[in-house]
């Protein structure tokens, strides 16, 4: 009897790309939403199209609806004319998956020539200010930063985020991470605009944040109930000495 070959851990399905060398942003669930939050709005605001998703029988069993129509919960957005991918998920990764899914993905982003990578999330402070922090793989990316985000120097990156850049240092992709600043796990649009502030600094874009300032109100209220479900899947994990960072 011949045995029908394992499934893998992690399937990234998509169309093919239009863009050469893209510039790769992603998205998870974590403290205040940052990173959901500011792709969401890129992937408004620019138009983008969904081309693709990320699945595995290790994320919970949850089906996202966009006006009635059923999508994967960890989507992959393009739009061509600015080279610009955005990976989304409306999901939290469990640690326990995070390797994996950093590992595929990362693999995914090379194979399609990413000229670098952006990973946001948010960074938890009691200072009540909204700075933007920022770390990178190598030298040359942080110089791209230096003068536009403060350098985090000591702590840690925890959850999806932290492994999604560990995995980018190991495979030699560039990378930069941006953590907006936030005072605790509630939705905070207010973090997201000042990330978003950031790339458009970085990478001559003009995303439009006033809607987002209009809406924030009801965007907190609307994601409060991800935020609790991340707090909890983010419970076990450890944090940074000066601040605690969360994927």
């Amino acid at each position: 009897m011949v045995s029908e070959p394992e499934e893998p851990f992690i399937k990234i399905i998509n169309e093919p790309l239009k863009s050469k060398n893209p510039l790769v942003i992603g998205g998870f669930p974590g403290i205040g939403l940052v990173g959901n939050i500011s792709c969401q709005h890129i992937i408004e605001e620019l138009g983008m199209k969904h081309i693709g998703s990320i699945d595995s029988k290790y994320f919970p069993p949850v089906a996202v609806l966009f006006n009635g129509i059923v999508f994967m919960p960890v989507r992959i957005y393009e739009d061509a004319k600015n080279e610009i991918v955005v990976v989304i998920s409306d999901i939290p990764i469990h640690p326990t998956a995070s390797y994996d899914v950093s590992r595929a993905l990362v693999t995914w982003i090379k194979s399609i020539n990413a000229k670098h990578l952006v990973s946001i999330a948010g960074i938890a402070t009691t200072t009540g200010e909204k700075k933007v922090f920022g770390g990178a793989t190598n030298p040359e990316m942080l110089e791209l930063i230096k003068d536009k985000t403060e350098i985090f120097q000591v702590g840690t990156i925890s959850g999806i985020s932290g492994s999604i850049m560990t995995e980018c240092f190991l495979k030699k992709m560039p990378a930069i991470s941006l953590l907006g600043e936030t005072g605790g796990p509630n939705p905070d649009p207010r973090a997201a605009i000042e990330v978003l502030n950031v790339i458009n600094k970085l990478f001559s874009l003009s995303i439009d944040t006033e809607k987002l300032t209009a809406e924030a109100e009801s965007i907190e209220h609307e994601l409060s109930k991800l935020a609790e479900q991340v707090q909890t899947t983010e419970s076990s994990q450890s944090t940074g000495k000066e601040y605690p960072m969360y994927g």
